[in-house]
């Protein structure tokens, strides 16, 4: 069995680039989803608590406010519409209020692309939540045994296949009311992959026979430990979970929703992928699987990869569990959300001496070109870019060598340098190009040089192969020296001198 890889390791990055997410919101919008599957109503009850009821030891609620959204199936479908699609949507409700409700709810969201068959023999069902100060006191469901009849299920079936000739994906999400509990569901999954579409589906229940064929299934800790008889407490336990379900039940990938532990993506063909969660503040976890149904299928309709559609899912319900009520989330709260990770996944790439040579030690054992530059790197300008980006295409993973105060202040002054090392370190640490950053406090980098034996030592043009430090030591274990073209024009003591002036 594969391990696991955790992201921001040799495994799929924790974020996407931000030019390629950016890119990937764009194409999503232009990417028809058909949904399917049990609708509800949400309703919220807020107030205030000021005091205990006389009649039992329980708080008396002062209500302010009422709420009513989408909920089940209908969450995917707000979710999606929040992310810029039009989404089709097919579902069942009762002759009742809270039908009617779901009725008009639909029709602000979507305008047309919702069929929404009437089924006089069910009741619609109904999740009110009672909140004061932001924390739910109680949920009270309203909903009837009886499921939906067995023709309104089979039309919902065909009207599905009928559509996905104009979709690029099927979501079919579970909440064990009927909508998907029919003889025929098998058919509409194989049919949808045959005309290529990926399925998946946000199960419910021990029983995954149901979802045979389908492309992924989105359980999350509790549904994966009754449906596979297994327990589920450490992240190889989550794996080996998924890959029971994988095996018995004819599906082609897991992708385990974990609460504060993130995501994990399990592959029938790959290797599995550990996404940690990145929500800063947990406020409500209520809709939260909703988003990842939405943002992952959404995504591979738009033609991402599983592993980057698993990144964006999981930057999705990092927003959402931030937010109140089954909540939706927008591609700029994405967007924005990503940059922080990135900010915070810059500081870990900032490591001791000791840290990046026993790195650069396990990249070379895994094939890969380890590389190296160095400078002050103080107000970084277009020519250090420059350098990087050479420095980069030289080889797999780099390596930059930073100074320290001290070291600049001997090299260049007592007014130098300009931002500390803390702060230079963490810019350089933002960039794409660079893996880690170290800084040395010596005048000249050779003892790093040394320690880190890199394949491919990199300084810029202005200095000959016979003044660049280290180049007898690189070259002496097999490696070579790379003299980076300059970009005229830019230096940062060029840049002091301006603004001085």
């Amino acid at each position: 069995m594969s391990a696991a890889p955790e992201a921001g390791g040799e495994g799929a990055p924790a974020v996407p680039p931000a030019g390629d997410l950016s890119a990937l919101l764009e194409a999503m919008i232009e990417a028809p989803v058909l949904v399917m599957g049990d609708a509800m109503l949400d309703r919220f009850v807020e107030g205030r608590v000021e005091r205990i009821s006389p009649e039992g030891p329980i708080p008396v609620l002062r209500i302010e406010r009422e709420t009513a959204t989408l909920g089940g199936a209908g969450n995917v479908l707000r979710n999606l519409a929040a992310l810029g699609l039009a989404p089709r949507f097919l579902t069942a409700v009762g002759n009742d209020a809270a039908g009617r409700d779901i009725q008009r709810l639909t029709g602000e969201i979507l305008g047309g692309g919702a069929r929404l068959l009437v089924d006089p023999t069910i009741q619609t069902t109904i999740k009110e939540r009672f909140l004061a100060g932001g924390h739910q006191l109680l949920r009270a469901d309203r909903e009837a045994d009886q499921l939906a009849k067995p023709a309104i299920v089979e039309t919902l079936l065909e009207l599905a296949e009928g559509e996905l000739g104009g979709v690029r994906a099927l979501l079919l999400s579970d909440y064990g009311k009927g909508m998907l509990r029919h003889e025929r569901l098998p058919r509409l999954i194989a049919a949808a992959r045959a005309a290529g579409l990926p399925v998946v589906i946000d199960p419910k229940g021990r029983d995954y026979s149901l979802y045979r064929g389908a492309s992924f299934v989105t359980p999350n800790r509790r549904e994966l430990q009754e449906a596979s008889g297994l327990v589920v407490g450490e992240i190889d336990q989550v794996v080996t979970a998924c890959r029971r379900i994988i095996e018995d039940h004819g599906i082609d990938a897991v992708l385990a929703t974990l609460s504060e532990q993130g995501l994990v993506l399990v592959r029938r063909d790959g290797d599995s992928v550990h996404l940690p969660a990145e929500a800063r503040e947990v406020f409500d976890v209520s809709g939260a699987g909703d988003t990842v149904v939405a943002a992952f299928g959404a995504a591979l309709a738009a033609g991402a990869t599983p592993e980057a559609a698993a990144q964006l899912a999981n930057v999705a319900a990092g927003v959402v569990v931030g937010k109140r009520g089954t909540a939706v989330v927008y591609p700029a709260e994405i967007l924005r959300a990503a940059q922080a990770q990135r900010l915070h996944g810059a500081e870990l790439k900032v490591v001791d001496a000791r840290t990046a040579a026993q790195e650069a030690s396990d990249w070379r054992r895994a094939g890969l070109k380890v590389g190296f530059t160095n400078g002050c790197f103080d107000l970084l300008h277009p020519g250090h870019i420059h350098l990087v980006s050479q420095a980069r295409a030289a080889c797999d993973r780099l390596i930059v060598g930073l100074n320290s105060d001290a070291s600049v202040r001997r090299l260049k002054g007592e007014s130098r340098p300009v931002q500390d090392e803390a702060s230079r370190a963490a810019v350089l640490a933002s960039l794409a190009g660079i893996d880690r950053v170290v800084v040395f406090g010596e005048d000249t980098p050779l003892e790093l040089i040394e320690a880190l034996r890199p394949d491919v030592l990199v300084k810029g043009a202005d200095y000959s192969l016979e003044q660049v430090v280290g180049r007898d030591q690189v070259e002496s274990w097999g490696g070579r020296v790379v003299l980076a073209d300059l970009k005229q024009g830019h230096s940062t003591s060029a840049t002091i001198r301006k603004l001085a002036g």
